[in-house]
């Protein structure tokens, strides 16, 4: 029974990939981009952003799927692992995104693997456009082959 628990949780964080990417582009950038405006300017006013609200609107389905899946229903108990999911591939965004990428916290500064490097540079093209059309590379953990290549190619340009 474990094997099926950690499936639902590999399943459900690779399938957040999916849901992030469709959310960035299609709500981010589109119906909420008041919320994801200020993400976007060169020099953010301050350490928090409005942005930032989507922490919260994106956590709430994890916490409810882990409490709902803590019930003592047995044909909810999925929902645990669903959640557990989400919440893995919530906490591993923010340490790409928030902790890698834009250095809000001073942790990861001198990682260099290709990677890091490919997404570091994914996410350069996507902040290259400041407003909401035109925008490109809207995943975050798993972005386009090229990138990688491209990160490589400049490693050994400065080797």
């Amino acid at each position: 029974m474990w094997l099926i628990d950690i499936l639902i949780v590999v399943a459900t964080f690779l399938g957040m990939e999916g849901v992030a990417w469709l959310t960035h582009k299609y709500v981010m950038h589109g119906l909420l981009w008041n919320l994801h405006e200020d993400h976007h300017k060169k020099n953010p006013s301050s350490f928090f952003e409005k942005n930032d609200y989507f922490f919260v609107i994106f956590a709430v389905p994890g916490m409810l799927g882990l409490f709902l899946g803590t019930l003592y229903f047995s044909s909810l108990w999925v929902l645990f692992f669903i959640g557990a999911g989400i919440t893995l591939y919530g906490f591993c965004y923010f340490l790409v995104h928030d902790v890698f990428i834009h250095q809000r916290f001073k942790w990861l500064r001198n990682t260099d693997s290709l990677y890091f490097r490919a997404i570091r540079r994914a996410h350069k093209m996507h902040h290259k456009h400041l407003g909401k059309e035109d925008g490109e590379c809207f995943g975050m953990l798993f972005v386009p082959f090229k990138y990688f290549v491209e990160a490589q190619k400049r490693k050994e340009a400065n080797a």
